[in-house]
């Protein structure tokens, strides 16, 4: 299976994964950073509007950009208690 890196973007600041992920396909990896976001930006509700700002960039064992995924995307609206 192919390994995915996981590196975060905020600002000029960027933090590496030195690991990876080994994952099926970049369909797995774009859920895997998604998911991702969401648990950080829950993880940190203080620092929330930095994060919003930020994006993982995932990239393959090569070093080539497979995707790169906004938090912001993340962002789950809230419930609507009105809906059925």
């Amino acid at each position: 299976m192919p390994r995915y890196f996981f590196h975060t973007r905020i600002g000029a600041d960027r933090v590496a994964d030195p690991d990876g992920v080994e994952l099926r396909d970049p369909d797995q990896a774009w859920e895997t950073a998604r998911d991702t976001a969401r648990t950080l930006m829950g993880r940190d509700r203080a620092g929330q509007s930095r994060l919003l700002g930020a994006s993982l960039v995932v990239t393959d064992a090569a070093g080539e950009v497979v995707l790169e995924f906004p938090f912001a995307e993340a962002v789950e609206p809230p419930e609507d208690e009105n809906r059925p």
